[in-house]
């Protein structure tokens, strides 16, 4: 590990400045917030992030990890830990695609470690970008190429790629996030704003620019609108092993429906896409029209219509269809 300065933040406003400096682009930023330190920790061990500057916002956690139910929704402080989100009793009950994706997350000692800001802004599991001694990865090296499109791939996304990356993002939580129309709330040096979920992580392109967060910037909660999709709602995980482990197909899914026709849904999937992926294309497709199998399954053909692979990920399109499908009539069962 290469040395840095450690510096302690009292409030939002003192994290944002000392957050501010930053080198080229966000994976080889010059300062880096430290919350649970699940993800930030590790890729210092491996020499792929080099922050001169760490900024411990632990002193926050008072402020920023309420977690609040009501009539108008949901909202989540963004220093609260995935397992205290994960056994709220209102999470739990009104909103259990939230409570599931932190539920099949990680471990139980990550789970009480990491927060939820730090979760939704993890890094890629791609093993060239975590090898240094990979040249060509242009997520640590903008330009030198992307080894894992000729390499090993069977992790790798299929949804929202170029021939820039092909990195999967691999996280639970903000699936279900952008399936719920959440939305970000965000401290600057300069301002404060709110943004929508999808609007967090950048589209592929820029592989070393992962997310639309400015310098300095600290998520400090999570909004959950409130709907009548919400408790018919549910999270499946396809993994390689039963725990402790990344979904190679996952889907989070809430309906509405009036009998058994869809008044409306929503849909995300993971483990098979560069960034947190809404289906809006197959929500639409299902709008109006009774949960069938057959209509399912044509909304997963829709959903994963764009997918673009590279010979050992050439199952994940199938998976994922088979994965929505499983997820939508699983829903549908689900007493409410």
């Amino acid at each position: 590990m290469r040395p840095f300065a450690f510096e302690r933040a009292s409030d939002i406003g003192q994290a944002a400045r000392q957050g501010r400096e930053t080198g080229q682009g966000q994976t080889d930023a010059r300062a880096q917030f430290l919350a649970g330190g699940t993800t930030l920790i590790d890729l210092m061990k491996l020499d792929v992030l080099r922050p001169a500057r760490v900024v411990d916002i632990t002193p926050l956690q008072a402020r920023y990890s309420a977690i609040e139910a009501g009539p108008r929704g949901l909202r989540l402080g963004s220093l609260a830990k995935m397992s205290a989100a994960a056994e709220h009793p209102a999470v739990l009950h009104d909103y259990p695609v939230i409570a599931q994706s932190l539920q099949l997350a990680a471990s139980a000692q990550l789970r009480n470690m990491a927060t939820l800001g730090g979760n939704v802004l993890q890094r890629t599991r791609c093993p060239y970008y975590r090898d240094p001694s990979w040249t060509a990865c242009n997520k640590r090296s903008p330009g030198s190429g992307c080894a894992a499109i000729g390499g090993f791939n069977r992790n790798h996304a299929v949804l929202g790629v170029d021939e820039a990356c092909i990195a999967q993002y691999p996280g639970d939580f903000a699936t279900a996030l952008a399936a719920l129309d959440a939305q970000v709330e965000l401290s600057g040096p300069d301002r404060q704003r709110l943004i929508a979920f999808e609007a967090l992580h950048r589209p592929a392109g820029d592989p070393h620019l992962e997310t639309t967060l400015a310098p300095g910037e600290v998520i400090t909660a999570f909004a959950i609108p409130a709907g009548p999709w919400t408790r018919r709602s549910l999270y499946l995980k396809i993994r390689d092993r039963q725990s402790y482990e990344f979904a190679i197909a996952s889907a989070a899914v809430a309906l509405d429906l009036d009998g058994d026709v869809v008044r409306q849904a929503r849909i995300g999937l993971g483990g098979m896409a560069y960034r947190p992926w809404r289906a809006h294309e197959a929500e639409a497709l299902l709008t109006g029209q009774p949960l069938t199998e057959a209509n399912a399954e044509a909304a997963a053909r829709v959903a994963l219509a764009g997918a673009v692979t590279h010979g050992d990920n050439d199952y994940k399109p199938e998976l994922g269809r088979r994965t929505l499908v499983r997820a939508l009539m699983q829903a549908k069962a689900m007493e409410i």
